[in-house]
């Protein structure tokens, strides 16, 4: 957002780095999707948190030096420069939104540091209450809701494919339980075999003699 607003030497210079970080943070959350690795996802964030946290202290400073010459401006120029304040504020506080969607997506449940400047005061607030989704733009909303559905489909990709192996696992006990039970039978009926084998070579010799004794009387 070009600014048109009338600022001294000091705020046109702070406001040009504001502006430089916003557009680095652009550039950054568009890259986030195009990186696959979870770790490097979370150095790129960390990156950008750090860009965030710098852009809060120069709009800070802005605002310091707006009330140091609040008095020596007229009202409209005053009220041009608390405008384009909030206009920083806004903004930064879209890419803390979009900050936190990633955050969450990553497993990473630090607490995000929120930028402390209120909406409509030109004082700085304490109150850090999480700022509304409807801050980002459309764009970024867009590409949030494209990665939470990836992680999304990932994560339900990944619980079948558990459920696939504890059911292969859970099959292939029973079949080995099943296999045992089997040879243990197949091992009796071999015995009761070699019983029976055995009793009917007996009464075979048992006949055998009985015939011989019969034809010698």
């Amino acid at each position: 957002m070009a600014s048109d607003v009338p600022m001294t030497p000091e705020l046109e210079q702070i406001d040009g780095e504001i502006q430089d970080i916003f557009r680095a943070l652009q550039n950054g959350f568009q890259k986030m999707d195009k990186i696959k690795d979870s770790n490097r996802q979370a150095k790129q964030l960390e990156d950008l948190t750090g860009k965030m946290k710098e852009c809060k202290r120069l709009i800070k400073e802005f605002d310091r030096i707006l009330k140091d010459e609040e008095s020596k401006n007229p009202p409209e120029v005053n009220k041009q420069l608390n405008d384009r304040k909030q206009y920083m504020i806004k903004e930064l506080n879209s890419y803390v939104t979009l900050r936190k969607t990633y955050q969450s997506s990553l497993g990473n449940n630090k607490r995000v540091e929120l930028f402390d400047m209120g909406a409509t005061s030109s004082e700085p607030a304490a109150d850090d209450n999480i700022q509304m989704a409807s801050a980002m733009t459309n764009q970024q909303l867009i590409d949030s809701g494209r990665n939470q559905m990836d992680q999304t489909d990932e994560a339900i990709a990944r619980s079948k494919m558990v459920a696939v192996v504890a059911q292969t696992v859970e099959v292939g006990s029973q079949t080995a339980t099943t296999l045992t039970q089997q040879t243990e039978q197949m091992k009796r009926i071999g015995n009761e075999l070699d019983s029976v084998h055995f009793s009917l070579k007996k009464a075979s010799q048992l006949v055998k003699e009985i015939g011989r004794q019969v034809a010698t009387d």
